[in-house]
């Protein structure tokens, strides 16, 4: 075991720079108080400073008492001012490890290292920050230790840091492909930052900005001017209005796709998969391909009409909070097949056996969703002028319609290696699982299900979820069966990706009809 490490020391610098940042915001809202009188803006500037100085030393002395240590078995990190905290991970329970580089630490050199233990945030550990040498260096030990199989097939003489030779790029997005990216991410996020920046002022100013009479008398004062204008004037108005908040939704999606995903890159090597992207905040996550559980295609409302799909990787960890890892957020399917190849899996073909929902399931759920909307037109129709409830009775007709078009794309299949799931109509979804990560069956039934003679079949997937609606019962239990005569035959203690690769290379050839009917 080695000895106890500090991360870097520039660290301490960050620290301080962050206590600096946040004593920023509360310093200049006394300035504008009346807190202090006339000498508020030096009260407001000597906060600041105490608060920037208690942070620089609270900085100092918690980057002097949070070690970690590199043991055989397993990383452990000591932490802690006035009470200490001991957390040791072993090495067979990191899931991935994960580079991080926000714009200010990537102006110093250095990254912070996440260990993902698939468990959940507050199990998961990281060290801020260190050395882009040694954080490469730190994960390249860690895969070592927790893949021998790899680290036996890797060049010992190759240094640390240094991309493989043997790296394969998969998929990478392009400057002109990102805004065409951006375009299709359209987004209203831009007042929601207005929104927070009202409050502030509302926060810092006399201005009442929530005063709902305030907005009133300016709505209406600029609803006498638009009056005052021809009809052609206000339609044009209206025009120009719709025209400035798509152009300002498209902009902002534009700006959001950048600076996540620029130099979006995705390369194979014999190590697994590896993804970096971002602008300002660069990440840098490997993925080992025996650990990728699932593959999940979702695509857009607009973005499908365009043939414009996003490919996950479904693994214990998360990425940025969300339960898969993107490997492919705008390709075309034919990018896509070999990503999916590449981690083992079999993209549906036109020999895959597809199964529909029950008719009975069809039948309740198109019932159910329209009673809804006939339930709310009894009070409109009582209390609101007349003619009025004819608009949820319609509503209730689509609900129908929607449900019984959209049970033709709710499907299910299973091959011998593979359970494949899609459903969706105006954005198909794809679900994809190999049989042999699979880990428990589950046939759920409600009252109506029971009566109706159909269930959802649960499939207990590492990382994820995977099921299958409106299955009818015989088929459901004919599908468990096969699961788990999968499962009971089955060694998971020796479970590699090398047979996963096998089973699913019998037949490589993909088509694009299971987003079809």
């Amino acid at each position: 075991m080695s000895e106890p490490r500090n991360t870097a020391p520039l660290s301490v610098v960050l620290g301080a720079i962050g206590s600096l940042r946040s004593a920023i915001l509360p310093a200049f809202a006394i300035a504008f108080s009346g807190i202090g009188d006339s000498g508020r803006l030096w009260v407001a500037l000597a906060v600041g400073a105490a608060a920037a100085l208690i942070g620089t030393v609270t900085s100092y002395i918690g980057w002097r008492r949070l070690t970690y240590t590199i043991g055989e078995a397993d990383i452990r990190v000591e932490s802690g001012i006035l009470s200490r905290a001991a957390r040791s991970v072993p090495y067979e329970r990191i899931q991935d490890v994960s580079l991080e580089a926000k714009p200010l630490p990537r102006l110093f050199g250095l990254v912070a290292v996440k260990f993902e233990t698939g468990a959940g945030g507050a199990d998961d550990i990281a060290l801020q920050y260190l050395t882009n040498a040694e954080g490469e260096a730190l994960r390249q030990l860690v895969r070592e230790r927790r893949d021998e199989e790899a680290a036996a097939s890797a060049d010992p003489a190759a240094p640390a840091n240094a991309p493989s030779e043997e790296a394969e790029v998969l998929y990478a997005l392009s400057p002109q492909r990102l805004v065409t990216f951006g375009l299709f991410e359209f987004s209203l996020a831009v007042f929601a930052v207005l929104g927070g920046a009202l409050q502030y002022v509302d926060n810092v100013t006399s201005v009442d900005v929530w005063n709902v009479k305030l907005w009133y008398g300016w709505l209406k004062e600029q609803g006498s001017t638009v009056a005052t204008l021809g009809p052609y004037a206000q339609a044009l108005g209206a025009v120009a209005g719709i025209i400035g908040l798509l152009a300002i939704g498209s902009v902002t999606g534009v700006v959001r796709t950048v600076l996540r995903d620029w130099g979006f890159t995705l390369t194979r090597s014999a190590r697994g998969f590896r993804r970096q992207r971002g602008l300002f905040t660069r990440t840098d996550v490997v993925m080992p391909v025996h650990r990728v559980q699932g593959l999940v295609i979702g695509t857009g409302l607009v973005r499908y009409r365009f043939g414009w799909h996003g490919l996950s990787f479904v693994s214990l960890a998360q990425d940025d909070k969300e339960q898969s890892h993107v490997v492919a957020p705008f390709a075309k399917m034919e990018e896509i097949t070999p990503i999916a190849r590449a981690a083992g899996f079999r993209l549906p073909d036109d020999t895959t056996a597809w199964h529909r929902a029950a008719k009975a399931h069809r039948t309740d759920k198109a019932v159910l969703d329209a009673a809804v909307f006939v339930v709310a037109a009894i009070p409109v129709a009582i209390f609101a002028p007349f003619g009025l409830f004819l608009i949820p009775l319609g509503l209730a007709v689509l609900a129908v319609g929607a449900n019984l078009y959209a049970w033709e794309f709710r499907r299910h299949a299973i091959d011998d290696a593979q359970v494949y799931s899609s459903h969706g109509f105006l954005s198909p979804t794809l679900g994809v699982a190999t049989r042999l990560k699979l880990h428990s069956v589950e046939i759920a039934q409600g009252p109506i299900a029971r009566r109706r003679g159909y269930a959802t079949v649960h499939l207990g997937l590492a990382g994820g979820a995977f099921a299958m609606h409106g299955v009818p019962i015989a088929e459901a239990r004919a599908l468990r069966a096969q699961v788990l005569e999968t499962i009971t035959a089955t060694d998971f203690s020796r479970l590699d990706a090398a047979p996963v690769q096998a089973l699913n290379s019998a037949q490589p050839g993909f088509s694009e009809n299971f987003l079809a009917t």
